[in-house]
């Protein structure tokens, strides 16, 4: 704790969440991997590509209603989980990893979030400079 105290002095201000934007939408959708992977909706993410001039418009109220109201979609939180051959031998249990797929929708709200909190500890100077893991280097 004393660390911490060190650290960062200040208290940290309230997180104020922008409404997203259809050119974000647009920008996070071209990201997104061109994969036939399914999540359980088994729909893959070129269909929603391929769609979003279809869909933007519902996906930014979806957005807009889960920021304003702090709430992540229940069904969006569900990945389908399926053990990956990692080495060894077939028959060992630990020669698997497990992987988790989910959802296009899942993966472009959690990028809208992201996207957020990221701003949010650049802007209030929350990670230290002794953060190094899961910090882009920009």
């Amino acid at each position: 704790m004393q660390y911490l105290d060190q650290a960062f002095p200040q208290s940290f201000p309230a997180i104020h969440l922008k409404a997203v934007t259809e050119n974000e939408i647009y920008k996070i959708q071209k990201g997104l991997k061109w994969k036939r992977s399914l999540g359980y909706d088994k729909v893959p993410s070129w269909i929603v590509k391929l769609s979003m001039p279809f869909i933007s418009s519902p996906l930014i109220y979806i957005c807009n209603t889960m920021l304003s109201t702090g709430v992540f979609p229940t069904r969006l939180k569900f990945s389908q989980i399926s053990p990956m051959f990692k080495a060894s031998d077939k028959t060992d249990m630990p020669a698997y990893r497990p992987i988790s797929v989910l959802t296009s929708l899942s993966k472009l709200f959690e990028k809208v979030i992201y996207n957020r909190l990221l701003q949010h500890t650049k802007e209030n100077s929350i990670i230290t400079m002794d953060q190094y893991g899961f910090k882009s280097s920009s």
